[in-house]
């Protein structure tokens, strides 16, 4: 316990017991007042830092409360995902060798290559999914035109002749065109959501960092403890001279509110891409369908293709040390249904939906949050409340929110022209972030990692047309709002 004394007066953990009289008078005080007072230098001194560090203490508590929502919600999501992922991959391990045979097993490799790289993106590597998809099925094409036709020499000038024609031929049906449309907007929209979760987690990490500034501890000093240096520890401070003080204080912190509402407007509007065909809980568990019907149709057009490709490539020689030519087909045919819906997803959604809804008003609502739950304030109504010089009513009107209207605060000396840098950050980190969001609504393969630096390369100049498409894309969402129920 904190125990001060001076001449017969003590401060007793946070209140100064005075007699009726005053000690002594407060021309040495450099905070509070300089009426008669209980407190010595060291003791004003003592308090204005046990004041700075309570309302640190205050800020780092409701961060980490923001965040361990962030953080429960991103994890909810990313366990989702991850289990659609893994249970595709299960039943494709369980359903294909038996109905595929050798087509498969002679494969497999290839397919969990492709399970791999499909996690990676959406766990935000620098992967183009469009191209990754195109990759696998060129090279799953020339393991199974050789296992359909081993009695024929292929070598790989010939397969390189298959490849260029396969965009025409379709080897594989529509099923590499379905699964490329589909896994593209579901895999970029599921990985945009969980990656603006960890984005804003972050964002409120690092603004939690942001020291206090010398001004503001002066004024937390007076609002907190010079009621009792002047013998009046029963003031509590007047409800507008506390949000002044803490609006002044948190002035960098409220100018995060109008990218921070984009930001969680985005991620609402982002889950409307979670449903339909092309919806992220029917795609992502579903990719073991889409091979299945592409080997099913590779298998059943197996003539026709080789008779095309002839035409195309000429004539492979015969293998003298293959088999003779096989009718029969390699394996069976298997046909899968897509993953019907569970409503786990939709459950997430919708208490996701209520959580950022719950905290849009985080950075700007901060001053008062704290001042009701932090430093007891008086009733509105109280006429006799502490408001900074003595008890009676607070008269000055309310700053508004945000570094700019701290101008005239007559609580916090508040210099407008110098912004906090981390703060300025993250407020860039977020407007990066929406952007990548509005972009994935679109259905556009957003690169997490290097999109920062691919805008430090690209002159606006260069993109005019990317930049128009993003223009109106905000204007469209702007519209059409985030669907918060």
């Amino acid at each position: 316990m904190l125990i001060l004394e001076v001449q017969g007066c003590s401060v007793g953990d946070l209140a100064c017991i005075c007699p009726s009289t005053a000690c002594r008078p407060g021309e040495h005080l450099r905070i509070c007042p300089q009426g008669y007072t209980c407190c010595t230098s060291a003791m004003e001194e003592n308090l204005a830092n046990r004041s700075r560090a309570e309302l640190e203490s205050a800020l780092r508590d409701h961060s980490r409360a923001l965040q361990a929502v962030l953080a429960a919600q991103l994890r909810s999501f990313d366990d989702y995902f991850q289990q659609l992922l893994n249970g595709s991959e299960r039943a494709l391990q369980d359903t294909f060798p038996g109905a595929f045979g050798e087509l498969y097993t002679q494969n497999a490799r290839a397919v969990r290559d492709l399970y791999s790289e499909l996690r990676l993106y959406y766990r935000g590597a620098n992967l183009h999914l469009e191209e990754t998809l195109a990759e696998f099925w060129a090279r799953l094409l020339e393991r199974l035109f050789r296992q359909l036709h081993p009695q024929l020499l292929l070598p790989d000038d010939y397969l390189d002749c298959l490849g260029k024609q396969a965009e025409a031929l379709r080897p594989f049906g529509e099923a590499p065109r379905e699964l490329r449309l589909r896994a593209t907007r579901a895999f970029v929209a599921a990985r945009s959501f969980t990656q603006g979760l960890g984005v804003a987690g972050d964002v409120v990490r690092k603004v939690a960092q942001v020291p206090l500034g010398p001004e503001c501890s002066r004024a937390v000093m007076k609002l907190a403890y010079c009621a009792h240096c002047l013998g009046v520890p029963g003031a509590r401070p007047c409800p507008d001279y506390c949000r002044n003080v803490l609006k002044g204080c948190l002035a960098n912190q409220a100018d995060l509110d109008a990218e921070w509402r984009n930001l969680l407007d985005s991620m609402v509007l982002i889950t409307d891409k979670f449903w339909g065909p092309a919806g992220a809980e029917r795609v992502i568990g579903s990719v073991h369908v889409w091979l299945a019907e592409a080997i099913d149709a590779l298998q059943d057009n197996r003539d026709t293709l080789m008779a095309k490709v002839i035409q195309g490539c000429g004539n492979p020689k015969v293998n003298p040390q293959g088999p003779g030519l096989e009718e029969k087909r390699h394996g069976g045919k298997l046909v899968l249904q897509e993953k019907p819906a569970t409503g786990t997803l939709e459950r997430l959604v919708s208490e996701a939906k209520a959580q950022l809804r719950d905290i849009q008003d985080f950075w700007v609502s901060l001053p008062g949050t704290l001042c009701n739950e932090k430093m007891a304030t008086s009733p509105a109504s109280d006429e006799r409340c502490w408001n900074g010089m003595a008890k009676g009513r607070y008269l000055p009107e309310v700053m508004g929110d945000g570094l700019a209207s701290q101008i005239n605060n007559p609580e916090v000396e508040v210099d407008i022209t110098k912004p906090d840098m981390t703060v300025r950050q993250q407020i860039m980190q977020l407007k990066v972030m929406t952007n990548r969001l509005r972009g994935a609504y679109g259905g556009n393969d957003v690169d997490f990692q290097d999109a920062k630096q691919e805008g430090q390369k690209t002159s606006a100049a260069s993109c005019p047309r990317s930049h128009a498409l993003l223009l109106l894309l905000t204007l469209v969402l702007t519209v059409a709002g985030p669907r918060w129920r």
